[in-house]
């Protein structure tokens, strides 16, 4: 680096400071330089926090998305039968619950909808996607061809962004050193390696809900649902659809039109839930455990409930369900008859480099007790 190049990053900071918008090429050079470390570590954060207050537009998320799926990601093609699908969400919401998204996805898999997911170690929550999935048994320190197979053999997989197997130039060196939401829970999550171009994706505000269906345009999405969940009040969110009161949703169209709507629990034949029963522990094998029992159906009933919901909108999405009511109904059916937990033992048995250690694991969750314990 040269103190030249600082002073011209330098420049760019300050200009977000004072409110302006980059455009996406501006942004996408403003990420190389982050990605090749270009500049000194106290410009970098000064970079990404100065976003963050200011909040991003989508060129600029567009730009940084572009710069880590172009310059910073393995590229994987996957030979499925149906679309690959990722749902996920962007963190940083108000509303803390459980890794709903890991459920739901686990439940749609079995339902016989690929999914090709995009995941990170927790930042702003306790126990983060990869760090659940972990304690799960499933090999998330992995190279992509290991995760490729997975999908591919038994519907489902994830892919570690905080893993240098998956982004190898520095994604996970920036991840690791910061601890507050940025344009990376945004436009990093979006860098999947398989490109899946239809998805459900959580978002932690309504003013992303209205930017994101045109940001996953921007990046090859067909068709998506972006939800926002609110509290019972309605002046809280969450980066899932919600049980606890209205879903707002924006759903884009596989002709770019994109439309927007809610519902609310009653709408879909569920009753509303209660903050404290969704809320996270801290403890990662606790969280483990209580996912284990859900997808035995011997899980808290409001845990269920939020799952099966979230479940609904992919198999919704996909045209596996008439409605989400519909996509509901057969969520539950899937727990019922053991389809989902079978198809995270085959998840297990596959995203490992070690089966049978990955499969004891599980097995040993499986055989704790079920409980509902309160924390």
């Amino acid at each position: 680096m040269t103190r030249e190049n600082i002073k011209e990053f330098g420049k760019i900071i300050t200009r977000v400071i004072n409110k302006e918008t980059l455009n996406r090429k501006e942004t996408r050079e403003a990420f190389r330089q982050l990605l090749d470390n270009e500049q000194p570590e106290m410009q970098q954060g000064a970079f990404l926090a100065a976003l963050a207050a200011r909040g991003e537009t989508i060129d600029e998320i567009a730009g940084c998305w572009e710069a880590i799926y172009e310059l910073d990601t393995v590229k994987i093609t996957l030979d499925t039968k149906a679309p690959p699908v990722e749902n996920c969400g962007t963190g940083m919401d108000s509303l803390k619950t459980f890794n709903i998204s890991t459920a739901s996805s686990i439940i749609a898999a079995a339902a016989g909808i690929p999914m090709a997911r995009h995941g990170a170690r927790g930042v702003t929550s306790p126990c983060g996607t990869i760090d659940l999935l972990e304690e799960l048994g499933i090999e998330v320190e992995c190279n992509p061809q290991l995760v490729k197979k997975s999908i591919e053999k038994t519907g489902i997989g994830i892919f570690n962004g905080t893993s240098s197997q998956v982004h190898p130039r520095a994604l996970g060196r920036i991840l690791s050193q910061i601890s507050f939401g940025t344009i990376l829970n945004t436009a990093a999550s979006l860098a999947n390696p398989a490109l899946p171009q239809y998805g459900v994706r959580g978002v932690y505000s309504r003013e992303l809900l209205r930017k994101m269906p045109l940001i996953m345009a921007e990046t090859g999405y067909k068709r998506a649902l972006v939800i926002h969940g609110l509290s019972r009040d309605g002046k809280r969110g969450m980066d899932e659809a919600s049980t606890l009161g209205e879903t707002l949703v924006a759903e884009l169209k596989e002709n770019g039109e994109i439309i927007c709507y809610s519902f609310t629990p009653e709408d879909v034949g569920l009753s509303r839930g209660r903050e404290e029963n969704l809320k996270p522990s801290s403890c990662k094998k606790l969280e483990a455990q209580r996912l284990v029992n859900l997808l035995k159906g011997e899980g808290e009933r409001e845990r269920e409930d939020i799952a099966c919901l979230n479940a609904a909108l992919i198999i919704y999405l996909m045209d596996k369900g008439k409605d989400i009511r519909d996509g509901i109904h057969q969520s539950r059916e899937l727990i019922k008859s053991g389809r989902a937990l079978a198809k995270l033992r085959e998840w297990v048995g596959e995203q490992s480099y070690d089966p049978q250690k990955g499969l004891k694991k599980l097995k040993s969750l499986e055989n704790a007790k079920a409980t509902c314990i309160k924390t």
